[in-house]
């Protein structure tokens, strides 16, 4: 009967999730019957007129009673609090080895693309039993990403990135929703999530148009724009080096450090002033209204991709381990190898032109 009343089951986040809620409603449902239960008893008991003996409890009971009373509930509660949290907190830390998509919100569709290049709207191709890791963020208001048989929600924000995980346990096709309100056609804001066996995901993926993958993407986004004009080691313009960074503490003016993650990378780029690398002047350009949502991705993604290991420059989809050896790397980004040409490159546009 419980089944029957709830959407189905069909993620690892999902058996969490309602183990959670039935927990609840198995208390909540006890409380509730002893609450009303001693109502009953005592006004039954106690009514008016009755013969009943009505001398008072010694103060010493009175006071243990209500101490242990106090102390039960506090435990139920901390017991409650410490349950549910460390559910939810698990769903923002996404496995190593998840399966990296990036979401776009905007009204009133889902764009969705595969760190390999294959890109969706209003579908989201998912193997099974493997973790699956979204990077979202909105183009214009704030989107909720809510798939019911996942027990899966988190708001999508304009000019921020917001992160999920999750992993399918069951094969089929299941709705996405946005649950919150973003115009006149939000109740239309409608997808699904296709989760499918590996092999058949794999001929999926095979079988979509090629293209360049978010990291080749944001490689030629960086030149193109402008970014390696400044950022190569030997530019005439003093701009601190993006190899190596990603995920690692960067000193900032004010003796404070940040962490390079997606967050910075985008601040940085929309808000340059915001936080100055210490020991640089704050001459870099915003880029808001001159790079989209999804090419704030990619060029995240070639930063990334370049790796965490100061001073290294990796080919793109090689392992991170790779040592930085001169000339045993064939593909790599002008902007992060060290004695490379400056590329000759413009200046932003100014905003409102055209890039």
């Amino acid at each position: 009967m419980f089944g029957r009343l709830m959407p189905e089951t069909a993620s690892v986040q999902a058996v969490l999730t309602d183990r959670i809620f039935l927990g609840l409603t198995i208390a909540s449902a006890l409380i509730l019957a002893l609450v009303v239960g001693l109502i009953l008893v005592f006004a039954i008991r106690f009514r008016r007129g009755s013969r009943v003996d009505r001398h008072p409890l010694p103060d010493i009971v009175s006071r243990e009673f209500e101490i242990g009373w106090t102390a039960a509930t506090i435990f139920l509660f901390v017991f409650v609090f410490w349950w549910a949290a460390s559910a939810q907190i698990g769903a923002y830390s996404a496995p190593p080895n998840a399966i990296e998509i990036h979401v776009v919100a905007k009204q009133w569709m889902w764009k969705a693309q595969a760190s390999n290049g294959a890109r969706e709207i209003n579908e989201l191709h998912v193997p099974v039993n493997a973790p699956v890791k979204l990077i979202m963020t909105s183009q214009d208001v704030i989107h909720s990403f809510f798939v019911p048989a996942f027990r899966l929600k988190r708001d999508v924000l304009p000019d921020q990135q917001t992160e999920a995980w999750f992993q399918a346990t069951k094969t089929g096709t299941f709705h996405l929703l946005c649950t919150e309100y973003c115009g006149t056609d939000h109740a239309r804001m409608l997808g699904r999530v296709i989760v499918m066996e590996p092999e058949a995901y794999a001929r999926w993926l095979s079988a979509q148009p090629e293209g360049d993958d978010l990291a080749h993407q944001g490689e030629r986004l960086f030149s193109e724009r402008g970014c390696a004009g400044c950022h190569a080691p030997g530019s005439r313009v003093h701009a601190p080096s993006l190899a190596g960074i990603w995920e690692r503490p960067v000193p900032l003016e004010g003796d404070r450090f940040a962490t390079a993650d997606a967050g910075y990378i985008r601040d940085s780029i929309l808000q340059p002033g915001r936080d100055v690398v210490a020991g640089y002047a704050p001459v870099m350009p915003s880029y808001a209204g001159l790079l989209d949502d999804g090419e704030i991705q990619a060029i995240t993604a070639y930063i990334r991709a370049l790796g965490s290991e100061p001073g290294v420059v990796r080919e793109l989809g090689t392992p991170e381990v790779r040592s930085n050896v001169p000339g045993d790397v064939r593909a790599r980004s002008p902007a992060m190898v060290p004695g490379a040409p400056v590329l000759d490159v413009p200046a932003p546009p100014e905003p409102g032109s055209r890039p």
